[in-house]
């Protein structure tokens, strides 16, 4: 969320700060799981999208420190756990099936999380929206 208010106050020191601090508190073993400040609100600027923001965020917690599997982490298990719901945030039998099937290896690049096949929501595919996803980034 810091990158785009500073981004327009022209203050990359913000962000430059506010980045590090993310790459310390992981450092410091304090989990930083993720999840954009996406918001819309009538006559306000849209500042961070909804969707493609996430895609982002990890690109920008890798930038921070964090690897790549961290990276992944924050978007999955860590908010499953912080937030309670434990059913989701891993691949197991029983759990809710939240999955999506890219075309590349996030481990390896973690923008290959924008290069979505397949998207499945509590174990039912919705190809139409991977299709949609992949177009609008």
């Amino acid at each position: 969320m810091m990158r785009a208010p500073s981004q327009m106050r022209g203050a990359a020191d913000a962000f430059a700060e506010a980045s590090a601090s993310v790459g310390a508190l992981h450092a410091a073993g304090i989990p930083v799981p993720a999840g954009t400040d996406a918001a819309e609100q009538p006559g306000l600027p849209r500042l961070v999208a909804h969707g493609a923001s996430l895609h982002a965020e990890l690109e920008l917690l890798v930038e921070a420190g964090l690897s790549t599997v961290d990276a992944l982490r924050a978007a999955t298990v860590l908010p499953a756990r912080h937030f309670g719901m434990s059913d989701r945030g891993v691949i197991e039998a029983g759990r809710r099936a939240d999955l999506i099937l890219l075309d590349g290896d996030p481990l390896a690049d973690i923008t290959a999380t924008r290069s979505i096949r397949r998207i499945w929501c509590a174990g039912t595919e919705y190809a139409d929206i991977a299709s949609r996803v992949t177009e609008k980034g």
